[in-house]
């Protein structure tokens, strides 16, 4: 900071304090000298700039000096206020923004549009419903009901934080919308996992004479994605042809990537090879991570060989496919030499996420005590997934003491998650280790940990979404599903088939192991799609957590006896059965 100018006792500012001077402060310190001097001259606080004050505060955590400054400034311009608003909720404390607008009204000075966006903006950085409905409430006695950015704003805010019903009440209120209206509505209702909600709404937006936009195609197929939205992704998808977003890259992109995590890899392909001459590196990774999560490895390798003699150059995302596909399939050497390739041949520096697949992938294989060492090495930090990958190759291979250890170091990064202490628990049980299994019980007891529901849900073509939980009696049709269940057990025993119980690792009768893994949620939704689908559909499922060995085993065997594929998304991959196999080859 240059040296501030002599003292000339003026009541106002000396005329030596130019604007260039009074903006030459970058820290609280500074500012503070400079606000010395200026009680010191007998100067106005009003001369100093108070959206940078403003700013300088927040960033240095001491908002309450800033405010101090405000209080005795007798500049109460409104657009002045908008400038010091906007400065703290576009910086790191948007908190501070909320706080300064109360001051505001205190000050008598009167918010316009301008204002009220600001504060918008600092509730959805915070997903602060309660000051964001009093913002509400100040905008309609503003007049600004009318002001479709505020509104769609708002209709954004209460999308974020879950109040889905307050959103529609004001979107039906609504006296115009535009795109950006529905894309929000949409795209927020999708989040919330209602499918059926969406799809109404984007046949109404077409109905209203609204086109979607890319914007709007893009969000609401990478939603569908996420939610295994596989027909409404396909409405989707034939509309953006139908509005010249065929060739649109983006787009295109988008589709591969949500028909692949829908499990329809088929119709990923498809568009894939209809963007020849277009492609990216992001459309030749997502179709290389689409393979690898269905377990088809050497498709995804050799697909890769085909991305090089294009002359696309990998990016990070191909390598943790490639990394994926290798681990799915347990390929080491494989793997290994990808990881090394990475950076000797591209210049990517390997992220967490590909230090996580190698651990996975030498977990799997068994080579534990080779991943821990991996692990011991890295040159960042492992977070709970790495440590995660190596427990779960501990429990496949029953390595008790490198289990020990992962979990000391998941007790600490992610305490709260319950999938840990179940998996070193059954590791325990496993191991007829059954004070451990108590003492493993207790410990997520006193430390509040909840263990996690296994659920699995399916989506007719009418867009609902039935969900099933373990041994679950409440649904409509739970009669005529246990029917069709021990029917399918029945044909599945001429076939060999026999429960295995040891994976009911609960000291009970051998009758109630057998009922208890009849009853698991993927075998009920099964059940339900084989009663509620055309023959010869494919049914799909989404699911969780891990499937268990009898449900993979029952699973091949349903679909060979009623014909269709069955496809399954577990917590960590596709499973597609068909004609009594699974195309993870039984390595998962």
């Amino acid at each position: 900071m240059p040296p501030l100018p002599p003292d000339t006792n003026s009541p106002a500012a000396p005329k030596s304090y130019t604007p260039h001077l009074l903006h030459k402060f970058d820290s609280p310190a500074e500012l503070k000298q400079l606000h010395a001097h200026l009680v010191k001259t007998n100067a106005s606080i009003s001369v100093l700039p108070l959206p940078k004050v403003a700013s300088v505060c927040s960033r240095g955590r001491c908002f309450p000096y800033a405010q101090h400054i405000f209080a005795r400034s007798d500049n109460h311009d409104t657009s002045v206020w908008n400038s010091c608003l906007r400065a703290l909720a576009e910086g790191d404390h948007p908190i501070d923004a909320v706080s300064l607008f109360y001051q505001m009204r205190t000050s008598g000075v009167l918010p316009d549009a301008f204002t009220c966006s600001f504060l918008l903006k600092a509730c959805v950085s915070l997903l602060d419903i309660a000051n964001g409905k009093i913002l509400h409430g100040v905008v309609e006695k503003l007049g600004f009901g009318s002001n479709l950015f505020l509104q769609n704003m708002i209709l954004n805010l209460y999308g974020l934080c879950g109040e889905m019903a307050d959103a529609m009440l004001l979107f039906d209120k609504m006296p115009q919308r535009d795109v950006v209206t529905w894309n929000t509505v949409i795209t927020q209702m999708l989040k919330r996992g209602d499918i059926e909600g969406a799809s109404r709404l984007f046949s109404r937006m077409q109905e209203s004479g609204l086109r979607p936009n890319q914007v709007t195609v893009v969000s609401v197929l990478a939603a569908c994605a996420d939610l295994c939205a596989l027909d409404l992704g396909k409405r989707v998808h034939e509309y953006s042809n139908r509005s010249g977003f065929k060739n649109n890259v983006l787009v295109c992109n988008t589709l591969i990537d949500m028909y692949a995590k829908c499990g329809s890899l088929e119709e990923a392909s498809r568009v894939f090879d209809e963007m020849e001459g277009k492609r990216t590196v992001f459309s030749w990774s997502a179709m290389i991570v689409g393979l690898a999560a269905h377990g088809r490895a050497q498709e995804a390798l050799s697909l890769f060989s085909s991305m090089l003699q294009d002359g696309t150059e990998p990016n990070g995302v191909t390598f943790v496919g490639l990394l994926h596909a290798c681990a799915h399939m347990g390929l080491v050497d494989e793997g290994r030499a990808f990881f090394t390739s990475m950076t000797r041949d591209y210049g990517i520096t390997p992220g967490i996420e590909h230090y996580g697949c190698m651990v996975d992938l030498l977990s799997r294989a068994g080579l534990v005590k080779e991943a821990y060492e991996f692990i011991m090495e890295m040159p960042i930090k492992p977070n709970g997934i790495i440590w995660g990958a190596l427990l779960g190759g501990c429990r496949l291979h029953k390595d008790i003491k490198l289990a020990e250890q992962a979990i000391q170091h998941l007790s600490v990064l992610d305490p709260l998650n319950d999938g840990y202490y179940i998996v070193l628990s059954n590791i325990y049980a496993e191991a007829g280790r059954w004070e451990d299994v108590t003492r493993v019980r207790k410990l997520m007891k006193a430390r509040g940990v909840k263990k996690t529901s296994g659920w699995s849900k399916i989506t007719l073509d009418d867009g609902i979404v039935h969900e099933f939980v373990a041994g679950d009696e409440s649904h409509p049709q739970a009669e005529g599903i246990f029917r069709k269940w021990d029917e399918l057990v029945v044909e599945m025993m001429l076939r060999g088939y026999v429960a295995n119980t040891s994976l009911v690792l609960l000291d009970i009768e051998e009758e109630q192991k057998v009922k208890f893994i009849y009853r698991h949620s993927e075998k009920l939704a099964v059940s339900f799609g084989l009663l509620n689908t055309p023959a010869g559909t494919t049914i799909r499922i989404i699911k969780n957590l891990r499937v268990c060995e009898d449900c993979h085993s029952a699973l091949k065997l349903i679909a060979a006896i009623s014909g269709r594929e069955i496809v399954v998304r577990d917590r960590n991959r596709f499973h597609c059965f068909k004609d009594g196999c699974c195309s993870c080859g039984d390595y998962w």
